[in-house]
């Protein structure tokens, strides 16, 4: 199983994209999925993440601009991302925790939570 992230492109600064992660094969419902980015010369970071019991937490640098939901019947993760600044340019990467344990909302950060990962999608903002 494999995940696929869509969505990305180049924007303008103050500009809008949405995600988009689906498992590429059948799958068992997610605890968790999340984002993660990795812009280059630096290490991947978590941006946003959604637990099966609808907790989800976010990125300080991306509070108030990005929104990330699921649609639990298709396990996908959407990531709505607002008010995009240069700073977000980024190679977005989507996550899954396929174990059936609910991960503690303060681990929904880390990337060890997560097991299966997408190929990436890129995000360009330009100013």
């Amino acid at each position: 199983v494999q995940l696929q992230a869509s969505g990305g492109g180049l924007v303008q600064a103050g500009g809008s994209l949405k995600l988009s992660c689906a498992p590429s094969g059948r799958t068992g419902r997610s605890s968790a999925m999340g984002w993660f980015r990795q812009a280059p010369g630096k290490e991947r970071e978590f941006v946003a993440a959604i637990r099966a019991t609808g907790h989800t937490a976010y990125a300080d640098s991306v509070k108030g601009r990005f929104t990330i939901s699921r649609d639990s019947a298709k396990n996908t993760v959407y990531l709505e991302m607002n008010i995009l600044k240069p700073g977000d340019t980024a190679v977005y990467y989507c996550a899954a925790r396929s174990a059936s344990t609910y991960p503690i909302v303060s681990a929904l950060g880390q990337r060890g939570t997560y097991d299966l990962w997408g190929q990436g999608t890129q995000v360009t903002v330009s100013s």
